[in-house]
């Protein structure tokens, strides 16, 4: 699959500034939304099973039934709220200083990176994958004057916070859990947090949604308004539909590899653990979103499965798959910026080769 997203990333990116040399707004405008939704696709695949894999790990809910749950619920969050899509679309980048050749760089560098990743079962983070894409793109097309530090700020706040939150709001939940209910017989208690975790997978579903589902909705209204389609930068509700269906697909068909690194691989967990985690994650997620801070929520349901793990004992996790995730984090910025840069600095040679001709 590597070398299949690779070669058709490739042609897009040929085909792309080849159209673009021709017919600027429209041809750009028309692969800044086939790659949104490419990207959108990839983000289903690696991203979304992260609030169903301690579902389906702990056998509360079959993957058929997590998955329309998912799809459901990442509907409602995206349509709850626009904060993200307003960082992303407007605060990282100064809109005006970038092109639809930029966005359609940022994105083939997001596809890349996430299908290679994806294709081990590292769940990456496709926020900062975004965020790193626009960037190395934007500074190929403008230099550091197109860089933004109120939405970079708000991304740092988001690294820290999906890491340290997240982890010891879902610990904290644990451990009240073990004294609440600890005495309890045992499939009493799992009956119990079998239902739980229903509730808070509808909730990190919808934070996913929320955050996640609405950064490439931003990417895409902002395409349609640089190809004239949009007067200004409004989010339309079928962007919203239409891009949620997308990862939803994309979830439907990949992220198996992924469900079994987070419910699995780290810490072999119970009922009462998934609760843990996706209560802790959920609310960090929630509680950011409203302030329009785009968090990586792979992150977040990392450290709260973590979190879970060792509120019962730090033995059971098994801590060099939390190492890789965070390793492939790291990489992210770098990786994804300098793919996006490359792709970009060839676009504009394209387009400067067919316009001297």
């Amino acid at each position: 699959m590597p070398k299949k997203a690779l070669l058709l990333a490739g042609a897009a990116a040929g085909l792309g500034a080849v159209a673009y040399a021709t017919t600027p707004a429209f041809a750009g405008m028309l692969l800044v939304c086939v790659l949104v939704l490419g990207a959108e696709f990839v983000n289903g695949w690696t991203d979304a099973p992260n609030a169903i894999a301690t579902l389906i790990a702990t056998r509360v809910m079959t993957p058929a039934e997590a998955i329309a749950m998912a799809v459901v619920m990442n509907v409602l969050g995206t349509l709850s709220g626009t904060a993200v899509a307003e960082t992303m679309g407007r605060g990282i980048v100064d809109p005006s200083t970038i092109n639809l050749l930029t966005i359609s760089a940022a994105l083939i560098g997001i596809i890349i990176w996430g299908s290679v990743a994806a294709q081990f079962g590292i769940p990456t983070s496709e926020s900062h994958a975004l965020v790193a894409g626009l960037s190395g793109a934007a500074l190929a097309t403008a230099g550091p004057r197109s860089l933004l530090w109120s939405g970079w700020s708000k991304v740092l706040i988001g690294l820290v916070s999906a890491l340290a939150v997240g982890s010891l709001l879902s610990w904290l939940v644990a451990r009240a859990v073990v004294r609440i209910v600890g005495r309890r017989q045992p499939r009493s208690a799992k009956r119990l947090f079998d239902r739980l975790q229903i509730l808070t997978g509808m909730g990190m579903a919808f934070a996913h949604g929320l955050n996640d589902g609405q950064k490439f909705i931003g990417v895409f209204t902002l395409g349609l308004v640089m190809g004239g389609v949009l007067p200004q930068f409004e989010i339309p509700t079928w962007v919203i539909v239409l891009c949620a269906v997308t990862m939803g697909v994309g979830t439907s068909v990949g992220g198996h590899e992924i469900i079994g690194t987070l419910g699995e691989k780290i810490a072999k967990i119970e009922s009462w653990q998934g609760f843990s985690a996706l209560a802790g994650s959920a609310a960090t997620i929630v509680s950011l979103s409203a302030f329009g801070v785009p968090l990586s929520t792979t992150h977040a349901i990392v450290a709260a499965v973590t979190g879970a793990g060792v509120a019962r004992s730090p033995e059971i996790v098994r801590w060099r798959y939390p190492r890789r995730i965070a390793y492939a984090s790291l990489m992210t910025f770098p990786l994804c910026g300098a793919i996006a840069f490359a792709v970009c600095a060839t676009f504009q040679a394209f387009a400067r080769l067919f316009e001297g001709h």
